[in-house]
């Protein structure tokens, strides 16, 4: 995520974000108090991917009794301190620490968490960045590396996770009854087109789009389901699709949404193909504005995501 609390950084742009994190504050709750003994003194928590936005989430005034410790990861180049400066505002006292490193690995000892919420492709994918629209044998790499990433984050989580512990995930999803080339969502395609309007223009080689895929998997119900069923450390508590109408797509502001994607999806452009030509892509694609917004005001109602509580056998 772009750091800092400028105009374009993730600070400033994740309105749509903390429109989706709004949407599950019923449902974690609910999983907490169904699932979980919250007779304890202390309790930890670990917000996984918690970047830097207003998109973090805790539960700790439903429980005025109980002492929180709240642990916030991301990579080590994450902005801790512009996260901590946003931080106890309105909340109830608790304690807070940084966890930088991937969450596709250990990060805490044994048995020591009670809950943990949640927030590539070798072959080419000629002129394109995304599964979207592409071959099947492209669907099926990201699938594939989606089980496989998935697999390695609930072990890692289950070595962590007290028995008895929850853990919850909320993930940008698709219904299971929509095939993988039509799963609407054609931000991707928009950048794409910028990528291939420069390739044709001679301002970007070809094969650098070639070898750049955007690593975002919309999965769906069934493919969490054969995830955690094979990883064998967790009980299914609830799963469920969630259909948050956000704000940002209701005005169909396609310029806003850009700038959210810009400061989302800038580094992961920069890191492959330079800062120039990642500008140019987003200014490019910000000219798209009238074709975009159509877009937005059709499928706004479609955008869904995935909520799962898990409970550590």
């Amino acid at each position: 995520m772009k750091s800092g609390d400028g105009v374009y950084s993730y600070t400033k742009n994740s309105s749509s974000q903390r429109k989706f994190a709004d949407n599950a504050k019923v449902m974690i709750r609910e999983a907490i108090i169904e699932n979980l003994d919250v007779q304890i003194k202390t309790f930890l928590i670990v917000d996984m991917g918690c970047s830097i936005g207003q998109t973090h989430f805790l539960q700790c005034k439903i429980f005025p009794e109980i002492e929180f410790h709240v642990f916030f990861n991301d990579h080590v180049t994450n902005d801790f301190n512009i996260l901590f400066k946003s931080l106890f505002s309105d909340q109830k006292p608790y304690f807070a620490s940084a966890i930088p490193g991937s969450f596709y690995g250990r990060l805490f000892p044994s048995c020591s968490l009670h809950i943990a919420p949640k927030e590539l492709i070798d072959m080419k994918n000629k002129r394109r960045i995304h599964y979207d629209g592409a071959f099947i044998e492209v669907w099926n790499a990201y699938v594939t590396q989606f089980h496989k990433d998935m697999g390695v984050f609930l072990s890692a989580r289950a070595d962590e996770i007290v028995p008895g512990g929850l853990i919850v995930l909320i993930l940008p999803a698709i219904p299971s009854e929509i095939p993988y080339s039509k799963i609407g969502y054609k931000m991707f395609t928009f950048l794409e087109s910028s990528l291939i309007d420069m390739v044709n223009e001679g301002m970007l080689d070809e094969s650098l789009v070639d070898s750049f895929n955007v690593p975002v998997y919309f999965p769906s119900i069934e493919d969490m389901t054969k995830v955690v069923e094979k990883n064998d450390f967790f009980s299914i508590e609830k799963i469920e699709l969630t259909y948050p109408k956000s704000k940002l797509v209701d005005e169909a502001d396609a310029k806003t949404l850009i700038i959210n994607l810009t400061a989302v999806l800038q580094q992961l452009f920069i890191n492959h193909f330079g800062n120039k030509i990642t500008e140019e892509i987003f200014t490019r694609t910000i000219l798209k504005s009238y074709e975009i917004s159509a877009w937005m005001k059709i499928n706004c109602e479609k955008a869904c995501q995935l909520f799962v509580a898990l409970k550590r056998k």
